[in-house]
């Protein structure tokens, strides 16, 4: 398997607080890998590593190394904004933009100074099939973003993340505002997408990660206790950690 993403012994503080402690992990390409842990244990703050969004934050320091494709995303001459095309995200609550179906997804594309109508159109369309909502909205593109359920925001959300070709796409919590259909949706559409992305996903949901990832991380006060592939976390953890959260004893 090619390494996709590689930290190596990332430590970061927001202020004085630890946020992250020693951190070195390999994410494979075309995998789902799951963050899991209790709230507050660093597993966002982790996944906000691989696109730099923890640079928006105050007061902040990282040290060690994040690697996407071999390469030191915090090196001095990478530029944040080729970084972020690479590598998409989908936050917790879908958020649509006030726009029609058909320029939320073609937002990333404009932005990025495509003017071409024809390939925009052609990458909205993919972008909706792969997001398995193109079938669902054919008929509703010009119609505003809000006028879709909660679950179909959401894939709009993934659709938006993929018209740009990321290689990479980072979930955060993406079905936990979703009934039980939407997040079955959300989970099929996730393991069909690892075909062509390699995701990590952050989930409370044991069920979910067990369901959706190839990988599993526990985290636990800013520590990574163990990774392995899910199988083997869900079924022989060798941290009595992991297996005390995983079977519910804590957490």
């Amino acid at each position: 398997m090619n390494p996709k993403i590689e930290t190596k012994v990332i430590n970061l503080h927001y202020g004085s607080f630890h946020a992250l402690k020693g951190i070195s992990m390999t994410i494979y390409a075309n995998t789902v890998t799951a963050l899991i842990g209790p709230s507050g244990c660093g597993k966002s703050t982790y996944l906000r590593l691989f696109n730099r969004m923890n640079d928006l934050i105050d007061n902040i320091q990282i040290s060690g190394q994040v690697l996407v494709d071999g390469e030191d995303i915090y090196a001095r001459n990478v530029r944040v904004d080729d970084l972020r095309k690479k590598v998409g995200m989908v936050f917790q609550k879908p958020n649509p933009f006030p726009k029609t179906i058909y320029e939320n997804v073609a937002y990333g594309l404009r932005v990025n100074g495509i003017s071409d109508k024809k390939f925009i159109e052609e990458r909205v369309v993919t972008s909706l099939q792969q997001a398995a909502l193109w079938e669902e909205v054919k008929d509703k593109l010009k119609k505003s973003a809000f006028e879709l359920s909660g679950g179909q925001q959401q894939r709009l959300c993934i659709a938006r993340a993929l018209a740009v070709k990321p290689s990479i796409v980072l979930m955060d919590e993406p079905a936990s505002a979703l009934d039980p259909i939407s997040t079955a949706k959300i989970e099929e559409l996730i393991y069909d997408l690892k075909n062509e992305y390699t995701i990590v996903i952050v989930t409370h949901n044991m069920q979910q990660a067990g369901r959706v990832s190839d990988h599993t991380a526990f985290f636990y006060m800013g520590s990574l206790i163990e990774f392995d592939t899910t199988k083997k976390i869900f079924t022989n953890p060798q941290n009595e950690q992991t297996q005390n959260y995983i079977t519910g004893r804590f957490g």
